[in-house]
């Protein structure tokens, strides 16, 4: 397969929503606030109507918006241009409780429910955070929720931030274990070369590798309202493709953006490498032990038919390690049966282990869950 197609089709329903799989959609500032922070509640309308769609075709949906600085910033009547760090976080204290009631105003006639979810780079690069938002995530979708996600702007400092909502998607979607990661902007995908101003400039529309001459294709931010521009979109490609996910970026100008993409409208489509539970478990299986735990015959037999490690099968605890990070597992004779991300740190582990999960709470003194390692975290 070629690195470049300039024919390949657009993607369809299938590729929405792979085998009903999970998507997550990222909205720019320019799509949902226009002038001086008005928001464009026809599209928003426009856009709740397509996730109800995708929903009934079975799909989980994950939104990541931008916009409340935006929003924001209307409502306090700041000068248009770039802000200094206090008011952008002003105008996002101000505008986030805007964009999470527009979102569930849009949503809500279609009976979907929403819930706001705020982060920033250390709750996805900190291994305890990130497994307490990859729980939350898969709580709320179970719970047939449609989380909209953020940058938490309103603390975030310069050491912590994304800075843009693309490569934040992205993480989100390796977090949600998502199939497809959808950018809507004010283009329809990636070009040659740019396309206002090379009349000989090619859409194109399938990516099956980020080569450094894909990235050197990436130009920079369009519209005044976006902190991303095309280079950024690329970024989160190759964070999304290398998890397994396909990230397309489309047009999303139009009213109903996810129908228009899905009726074949103009797009530029990563191809995934992998899916992505394999990518997770090879990222797991990479990393380097921080302790073990030795299991007893029957926990050994649960393990191998794919189920989770849950305290009543533990026999003992090994080394110092905290929540969230990589312990190995050792069977009732020696052998490593696997390794997994622990959701409790030793000391805890320790006290739990031998016990049944609903003695947790009794125990420790506040509830706790129900495996110690769960089966989407462990690599056997």
């Amino acid at each position: 397969m070629d690195t470049l197609s300039a024919t390949a089709p657009g993607p369809g329903l299938s590729a929405l929503a792979p085998g009903r799989g999970r998507v997550v959609v990222k909205i720019g500032s320019a799509l949902l606030v226009e002038g001086r922070g008005k928001l464009r509640s026809d599209w928003l309308g426009g856009l709740a109507a397509d996730v109800a769609a995708l929903r009934a075709c079975g799909a989980e949906v994950v939104i990541v918006s931008s916009g409340a600085i935006a929003l924001g910033r209307g409502v306090l009547g700041l000068d248009e241009g770039i802000l200094a760090l206090e008011q952008s976080q002003a105008a996002a204290a101000v505008g986030q409780i805007r964009l999470a009631r527009a979102y569930e105003e849009a949503l809500a006639p279609h009976g979907i429910t929403s819930a706001q979810v705020l982060l920033t780079l250390e709750d996805t690069a900190d291994r305890r955070r990130y497994l307490n938002a990859r729980a939350t995530f898969e709580t709320l979708l179970s719970l047939h929720v449609v989380p909209i996600v953020n940058e938490n702007d309103t603390i975030a400092t310069d050491e912590i931030r994304y800075g843009d909502n693309d490569r934040l998607a992205a993480q989100v979607a390796v977090t949600a274990g998502a199939d497809h990661l959808i950018l809507l902007s004010d283009v329809d995908g990636l070009y040659t070369a740019n396309p206002r101003t090379d009349p000989e400039a090619r859409h194109l529309a399938e990516v099956a590798e980020i080569t450094p001459a894909i990235e050197a294709m990436a130009g920079e931010a369009a519209s005044g309202l976006s902190r991303g521009g095309m280079r950024t979109k690329v970024m989160a490609a190759r964070i999304a493709t290398a998890a397994g996910c396909a990230l397309s970026i489309a047009r999303g100008t139009g009213m109903r953006p996810l129908s228009a993409l899905a009726a074949g409208a103009p797009a530029t489509r990563f191809a995934p490498q992998g899916d992505p539970q394999a990518a997770r478990k090879r990222w797991i299986a990479a990393m380097k032990e921080r302790g073990r735990v030795q299991v007893d015959a029957g926990a050994a037999a649960a393990l191998r038919q794919g189920k989770s490690l849950l305290p009543a099968g533990v026999t003992g605890v090994e080394g110092a390690f905290g929540r969230g990070e990589p312990v190995a597992v050792i069977g009732p004779e020696g052998a490593r049966l696997g390794q997994g991300l622990v959701r409790y740190t030793d000391e805890e582990a320790r006290r739990i282990m031998g016990r049944r999960s609903g003695d947790i709470a009794r125990i420790l003194g506040y509830p706790g869950r129900a495996a110690l390692i769960h089966r989407d975290d462990l690599v056997t």
